[in-house]
């Protein structure tokens, strides 16, 4: 994987959008968000409880690792994942490179009353008024993929829906430009997505430099109960795990090896 490679997916999301909007135009689609359900509080179910809290991801194939479930039901697998003590899911909603949906997203809201993350590459209002439209109560925004303009714009856009923004960075370089925001929740991928490698000490390495009344999750690379108690010690207060469970034939034992259980 190459930086080649995240320009092609941005430039065959850009493309995806543009399809959307001429399907159903942007008027329509701010209606229709308008007269969804109201949000969950996505960031409340990750405060408090146990030291480290779980979003567990629906995630049917990864660019990197092609097909991981072939078996892939979204109902099913999220109501296993609420039953083993999920607090929140996310769901892969991109087609071209992960197989998921958006209809993915509202077959899982109509499943399981967990708060529910859109995970895509967001990069237009118009994915925010989708995401509020099939149910999500949280929005994943990358700043590797966004300018300062287009990070603030959306953020303030998810806030303006009342959903909640999740902003993931990897390079450390990004953190600044995250913080500004003052955001309260903030994602540290351990994969580059330029290179699709996975460092699972990036998240501990940034902690300390992320005010501690802002709740951290550490994304990507989390597969053994010792990767939870490290990222656990680092003051990481949640974690976001999917292919660690996609690949298990037995989906609500993964997650309770993951749990401690």
């Amino acid at each position: 994987m190459t930086a080649e490679f995240l320009q092609r997916i941005v430039a065959r999301k850009t493309a995806e959008i543009a399809q959307s909007k001429a399907l159903v135009p942007e008027e329509v689609l701010r209606a229709q968000a308008a007269a969804a359900p109201p949000p969950r509080d996505f960031l409340a179910s990750l405060q408090g409880g146990p030291p480290i809290r779980l979003i567990a991801e629906l995630k049917k194939a990864s660019p990197s690792k092609g097909l991981l479930r072939a078996d892939y039901h979204p109902e099913t697998i999220a109501q296993i994942y609420h039953q083993h003590g999920a607090a929140c899911l996310s769901v892969l909603t991109d087609t071209d490179f992960f197989q998921g949906s958006l209809n993915d997203l509202r077959r899982v809201r109509a499943a399981v009353d967990l708060p529910i993350l859109r995970k895509d590459f967001v990069l237009d209002p118009y994915q925010v008024l989708q995401a509020r439209t099939v149910g999500a109560d949280a929005v994943l925004l990358i700043a590797e993929c966004l300018d300062d303009d287009a990070l603030t714009r959306l953020y303030h856009e998810v806030l303006a829906w009342g959903m909640t923004p999740l902003v993931e960075l990897h390079l450390p370089e990004n953190l600044h430009r995250v913080l500004r925001l003052q955001p309260h929740l903030i994602g540290i991928n351990n994969r580059n997505l330029h290179t699709f490698q996975v460092d699972m000490e990036q998240a501990i390495r940034l902690r300390p430099q992320i005010p501690p009344e802002c709740l951290v999750v550490a994304e990507s690379g989390i597969r053994t109960r010792q990767d939870v108690l490290r990222l656990q010690d680092a003051g990481i207060q949640a974690m976001l795990v999917g292919e660690a469970f996609m690949t298990q034939p037995d989906i609500g034992a993964a997650v309770d090896r993951l749990l401690g259980r």
